[in-house]
């Protein structure tokens, strides 16, 4: 068996929408909505940069239906790049991209090969010794061991099964063309190339099963460096390595407040968070956007403070993130912090101050309060043009932060509260 070496990637999830921080940073969107078709270009110029022999790509190249054929076009421009380096394409259709889900079409290139949909198949490269099996999704929702219909192992060739697929029920995802790990190291293939899971696994290493990951996070969701696998084959040797290349990068910082006394302490603790994230990302000397969520947490005495002030502290939490690099952006703050107990107390708060609080919290316990500002909400979206929706107008709408927002307010305003951001 000669050397040879192939990209593995999954989940392109081109022309998938990303909302949320979008709609609250018009700036960003553009950006935001070209990373999938430029990681999945930068992973083209890889590809091409490392002479390896094909590419695989283990289903849902695109996230649904297209709107026109834009988005098959350029899958196609970016495949002709290989095609015409000598660089073959090989694909299934996952649950986003079924046949039954995306119905327009565009002529694939001479050199790429989607595998069917009707029965699972084999493709053999004989200047290899390389033999495919895959199988496509008819529908969104595959029951199926699609697994058990692969065939054997051919003696003597490198046998790779690309397949769409929740293995053992992964967690967070739905159960399509649902196997076990022993159907497929049953096999004697030696190598898996398996897509649906969005964030990289090797689940077995003889043979390599492994699941990429998605090229580009779409969400705070899908944190962390996302790309393809490089897989090089010599001999019986099998050696994997990661090729990342998201241009849009999402994090989820939780920093707990316990012990603070003063709100200049969470913009210090933001600082030595994010750091070597931010060294991290650039390691690689790329540019790419990098996208933060603040998650507050811990019993303070600064809760009241943080929901009165909550404007003032998100601008001063991103001030502080664009001190280590221009293109770090706060997605969102969540204020998840609760007060001491003892705080009436400590605070030597009056007796007004106290019923006042007790006041807030009977009302709040209620749930009259997040049922009326739910209807509100839900009001205002009514009489917004059509298409309009909660999240495109109040980002990641929660009721619960809202309300304890204005509870910290009142406190703030009545005197109760531990004084202004600064």
């Amino acid at each position: 068996m000669m050397a040879f070496s192939f990209i593995h990637a999954a989940d392109l999830h081109l022309g998938s929408p990303l909302v949320g921080i979008t709609a609250r940073d018009p700036a960003l969107a553009p950006r935001l909505a070209a990373a999938s078709r430029d990681a999945f270009a930068a992973l083209v110029g890889q590809a091409i940069a490392l002479r390896v022999d094909f590419l695989i790509v283990a289903g849902d190249v695109y996230d649904g239906e297209w709107r026109d054929t834009s988005i098959g076009l350029f899958f196609n421009r970016q495949v002709s790049r290989l095609i015409r380096e000598g660089i073959r394409v090989y694909t299934v259709r996952g649950n986003h991209d079924a046949a039954s889900v995306v119905t327009k079409s565009v002529r694939l290139p001479e050199g790429v090969y989607e595998f069917s949909s009707r029965s699972t198949d084999t493709v053999l490269l004989d200047d290899l010794k390389v033999a495919l099996s895959g199988r496509s999704f008819p529908d969104r929702a595959v029951p199926e061991n699609y697994a058990a219909s692969y065939p054997p192992a051919r003696s003597g060739w490198f046998n790779i099964g690309v397949l769409h697929t929740s293995c053992d029920g992964r967690p967070g995802h739905d159960s399509y063309a649902p196997c076990s790990l022993d159907d497929l190291v049953s096999k004697g293939y030696q190598y898996w190339a398996l897509g649906h899971v969005h964030a990289y696994e090797l689940l077995h290493s003889d043979p390599h099963i492994i699941y990429p990951g998605n090229l580009q996070g779409r969400g705070v969701h899908e944190c962390g460096a996302k790309g393809a696998v490089l897989v090089k084959v010599d001999g019986d040797e099998v050696s994997v390595e990661r090729i990342i290349v998201d241009r849009a990068r999402w994090f989820d910082l939780a920093i707990d407040l316990h012990g603070m006394s003063h709100v200049s302490e969470i913009y210090d603790r933001l600082g030595i968070l994010i750091q070597p994230l931010v060294m991290d990302a650039e390691a690689d000397g790329e540019s790419r956007l990098l996208l933060v969520r603040i998650r507050l947490q811990g019993s303070t005495n600064l809760h009241a403070t943080l929901h009165a002030s909550k404007e003032d502290l998100r601008d001063e939490l991103q001030s502080t993130l664009q001190h280590y690099g221009q293109e770090i952006w706060l997605e969102q703050l969540r204020i998840e912090t609760t007060e001491p107990v003892q705080i009436e107390a400590q605070a030597g708060l009056s007796t007004d101050a106290f019923d006042l609080r007790s006041t807030l919290d009977t009302i709040v316990s209620t749930g009259v309060l997040e049922t009326e500002a739910k209807q509100l909400a839900a009001d205002i979206v009514r009489k917004l043009p059509a298409g309009a929706s909660e999240e495109t107008i109040f980002g990641e709408f929660n009721v619960e932060s809202l309300i304890a927002d204005a509870r910290g307010l009142l406190l703030e305003r009545s005197g109760a509260g531990e004084g202004g951001i600064s």
